[in-house]
Order: C-alpha cells, then structure tokens, then sequence
C-alpha cells in the first residue's frame, strides 16, 4: 500500500531534457519508477535514451497523457516558468502534479495553488520547493536517493529535504511505505494534515513520522488535527530550536517572529496532542523504533 504513489503510477518529467531533468529522470527510472514521457514544446516529436530505454517528449501535459495514459507529473522547470507548467498540468487535469523548483515566488505559488482550488482540486499538488515523494520498492517521484530505505511500515511527512533523507536513513532497516517532501515555502500544495489523513487511511502503515521547521502555524495545525483525527501513533521533530529571531533559515518559509512560530511552540503543541518529539533526528528515529517495538 502507498500514499499519493504506487507501482502502477504512470510519470511524466516536465523539464526532461533540461540537465537536472536529464540526471533526475535517469534516477528515477533506475528506481523502477514507470516514466512514460517528457515535455517540453520545442522537443516534441524526439525522444531520449537513458541507458537503454527510450522516452518520448511530448508538446504539451494534455499530449503525454492522451498518448500514455500518465497521472503523475514531476516539474523540474526553472522558476520563471515554473508557474504556467504548473498551470498547464492543472488544465490537464493531472492527478499528481511534483513541484521540485526552488525559488518559485510566493506570489506565484499561491496563484496556482489557487488555480487548482478553483478547477476543483483535481490535481494534487506536492510542493514547491520539495523533495518530492517515494513509495519504497515502486515508484519514486522527484529527487529522494531511492538507495537509502527499503519498503516498511512507517508514513513519513516531512518539509524538509535532508532531514527526510537522514530520517529514511535512521530508520532504513524497518523501511517506508511512503515518504513525502512537502516542502517549507509559505505556500505548498500540500500540507502536513493531507498527508496525515492519507496515512491514517492506510492500512499498511503503521506509525507516522511528522517533521516540521520553525515558522508558520503548519505543526500547530496539524497537531490540531492529530488530536481528532489519527489514532496511529505520531512520532515528530521541529527543526530550528536554535534559530535566532526575525532571521530566516533554509527555507522562505522558516523564520520567527515573537513567539510565533517558535521550534518550543511546535513541540509543546505536538506533544498536547500526543505526539512524541525527539530533540534531534536521532532521538526521534529511536522514539519510532520504541513505538514500534510496543
């Protein structure tokens, strides 16, 4: 079972034939992901081989996916035209829209967040700015190394890219059924609150793991929601306990302002609802390992 991604996804990679689409399309199908296009307008027609297998790059997302049956897209467009290949896969109607570009404008993320609020959601979109997401031993969408885990039991949602790579990692001998890069820009697609009610819903994951960043009210909103909703255990960690007020860190959308936001805030909110929080990656690994083991 998976979240969002399976075996059966079929994926397209909007910016293929671009140099990071090149590298992350080659990963991606040495995952076992199932990618059956690019596109790019100028390109139509062509197609490129990556170590043996042929893809075929598409004028349009309409195109791929009246050609290849495609529900999923991976957007590997730079920032300037991010927002209308974005737009573009919303017109589609794509189930799954993967927005890795960093440095999109808030302004424009909120326009097509927007966008596909007023089309009726019919596309999901993950990020921007994110690492994208993976179900272990099936499909891998994005820029997860699809090297470090192995298929298992625990959900994870996090915002931040690394400390999903360093969790997958702590965590590799027990494995993943699904792990999820929202992103940390003020505005994403979706939230931690989607991804914990996919979970929830899932009968083959077991514990989830939640990580969140100083800024925003995202945790203490998903605490909220854990409160009422989740029955699974939540295990969870907040980056940026040290950060310095005022500054940002990382991500667009971690910074502190008063106690607004703070990494305390988050965890007192986290732990109301009964969310155990470690105080570093390492001890949250261990507080799931501990949940697990009963």
């Amino acid at each position: 079972m998976a979240i969002f991604l399976n075996k059966e996804s079929k994926v397209i990679v909007q910016g293929m034939t671009g140099s990071t689409g090149m590298k992350h399309t080659r990963l991606m199908l040495a995952d076992g992901t199932n990618i059956v296009g690019g596109v790019n307008p100028r390109k139509a027609g062509t197609s490129v081989d990556f170590d043996g297998a042929s893809v075929p790059v598409f004028g349009s997302v309409a195109e791929a996916m009246e050609k290849t049956g495609a529900d999923v897209s991976v957007v590997f467009v730079p920032p300037a035209f991010a927002t209308a290949a974005v737009v573009e896969a919303i017109d589609a109607e794509i189930g799954l829209a993967v927005v890795i570009t960093e440095g999109i404008a808030v302004h424009d993320s909120a326009a097509f967040w927007a966008y596909a609020s007023s089309k009726g959601n019919k596309t999901r979109i993950i990020g921007p700015n994110c690492p994208g997401l993976i179900t272990p031993g099936q499909s891998n969408a994005g820029i997860i190394p699809g090297d470090i885990t192995k298929p298992g039991r625990i959900g994870l949602v996090s915002k931040s890219g690394t400390l999903t790579y360093q969790m997958m990692y702590e965590l590799r001998d027990i494995g993943f059924s699904s792990a999820v890069g929202i992103g940390g820009d003020p505005v994403i697609g979706t939230t931690h609150i989607d991804a914990l009610k996919a979970f929830e819903a899932d009968p083959e994951t077991d514990l989830i793991v939640m990580i969140g960043e100083i800024g925003g009210d995202a945790e203490e909103r998903a605490a909220d929601f854990i409160k009422a909703n989740v029955t699974k255990p939540v295990v969870g960690y907040v980056a940026g306990f040290t950060a310095p007020e005022g500054k940002t860190m990382g991500h667009a959308g971690a910074i502190v302002s008063g106690s607004s936001g703070t990494a305390a805030a988050k965890k007192e909110a986290l732990e109301a609802a009964g969310v155990k929080v470690g105080k570093t990656p390492t001890e949250t690994a261990e507080l799931a390992r501990a949940v697990l083991a009963g």
